[in-house]
C-alpha cells in the first residue's frame, strides 16, 4: 500500500497542480534576470515547491520507495520554469537533468551584476525629480528604482555575522539616504513640510516621510 504524502511535504502534488500550470505570468527573455528570479523563487515558495531548485530535497537512491514521487514532483518544476522562457531558451536548456540544475544554468548564464545596468539605475535616481507627478507616483518611481537597484547590486546582500549593530546601522544610514534623494526631488510647494522632516531626529524611515507628506 502506497503511503498518502503529507499536504505539507515538498513532494505533495495538488490534484490541481499540472505541468501548465504556470507560476508567474512575465515569461523571461534574458532581461532583468534578478527581478524575474526573484518573482519565480517568491511563487515556488507559495507552492512549496522551491526546496527543488535550491537543492533543499535531494533526490532520493535508486532504491527508495519515494524516488518515483520525487522524479514526478521534479520534472513538474522544471516544466513549470522552462513555460516562462522565451522559445529559444527553452530550447537550449531543454536538456537539464533537474530543477536545481536548470536554475544553476540560469545564474550562470545571466546572474551577473552588469556594471552599465548599475550605471543606469543610480544616474536615474539621482536625476529623477517629481516634476509634473503627484507624490504617489514619485514616490513608486523611486521606489522601484531602488528596489531594482538592490537586486542588482550584489554588495548589499549579508552572507556575514556582522558586529552587535552594524548591521541596523548600516539599514539607517541607508534608509535615511532613499529619504534624503526622495525629499530632494520634490517640487517647492513642499519646502515647508520638507524642512520639518529633515528637522526630525531621528530621521524617519524613506516609507514614514513618505506617510507624512500624504
Amino acid at each position: 500500500m502506497v503511503k498518502e504524502i503529507d499536504p505539507i511535504d515538498l513532494m505533495y502534488i495538488h490534484p490541481f497542480e499540472s505541468v501548465g500550470f504556470g507560476i508567474i505570468p512575465t515569461a523571461f527573455d534574458g532581461v532583468n534576470y534578478r527581478s524575474w528570479r526573484r518573482g519565480m523563487l517568491r511563487d515556488l515558495s507559495v507552492k512549496n515547491k522551491m526546496g527543488f531548485v535550491i537543492g533543499k530535497r535531494k533526490k532520493p537512491v535508486q532504491n527508495d520507495p519515494q524516488i518515483n514521487q520525487w522524479e514526478r514532483c521534479d520534472d513538474m518544476v522544471t516544466s513549470w520554469i522552462l513555460h516562462l522562457l522565451s522559445k529559444d531558451m527553452t530550447d537550449i536548456l531543454q536538456y537539464v537533468s533537474n530543477a536545481a540544475e536548470l536554475l544553476q544554468e540560469l545564474e550562470d548564464r545571466y546572474d551577473q551584476t552588469n556594471g552599465a545596468k548599475l550605471y543606469k539605475l543610480q544616474k536615474e535616481i539621482s536625476d529623477l525629480v517629481q516634476g509634473s507627478m503627484d507624490v504617489t507616483t514619485y514616490y513608486t518611481k523611486i521606489k522601484r528604482l531602488w528596489e531594482e537597484l538592490e537586486t542588482l547590486d550584489v554588495s548589499n546582500q549579508f552572507n556575514c555575522v556582522c558586529v552587535y549593530g552594524a548591521k541596523t546601522a548600516i539599514y539607517k544610514a541607508e534608509q535615511d539616504r532613499r529619504l534624503t534623494q526622495f525629499l530632494m526631488g520634490l517640487n517647492k510647494v513642499y519646502t515647508i513640510v520638507r524642512g520639518s522632516i529633515l528637522m526630525m531626529n531621528p530621521l524617519p524611515t524613506f516609507a514614514q516621510g513618505f506617510s507624512i507628506l500624504i
